[in-house]
């Protein structure tokens, strides 16, 4: 038998479980199926819910502050404010340089996301 806290606790945890299938319907996409082919299909799911993923894991890179605020945005907001940066792309000889053309609130902790990139890059490869 549960207590009256552990009912709450359950249904709270229900409730966010029920959130997280709204947005892999309805933010993502995940379970729209473009094409007629089950390979097509599968392959589209995969991508989709890889992209919800990404929006986790940059939660969990985070400070808490800030992976709070990522992990409770719904995945549209996320994608306009976080992925969908414009940037001009510049090719030089030896070089690709990414010039980002509006400053959001998350340009600076994509930039400051790259430098650890960079670290942890080097340490695989090392």
């Amino acid at each position: 038998m549960l207590t009256a806290s552990e009912v709450v606790f359950e249904a709270n945890q229900r409730c966010n479980q029920e959130n997280l299938i709204e947005q892999l319907k309805n933010g993502v996409q995940a379970l729209r199926m473009p094409s007629d082919g089950l390979v097509s299909n599968w392959a589209y799911a995969v991508i989709a819910t890889l992209a919800w993923n990404l929006k986790i894991w940059l939660s969990i890179l985070l400070p808490k502050r800030l992976a709070r605020d990522v992990r409770r945005m719904e995945y549209r907001r996320f994608l306009h404010s976080v992925m969908l940066v414009p940037c001009q792309v510049l090719r030089t000889a030896r070089q690709m340089v990414l010039r980002i053309l509006t400053y959001t609130a998350w340009a600076e902790l994509l930039l400051s996301g790259t430098q650890d990139f960079h670290r942890f890059h080097r340490w695989r490869t090392a």
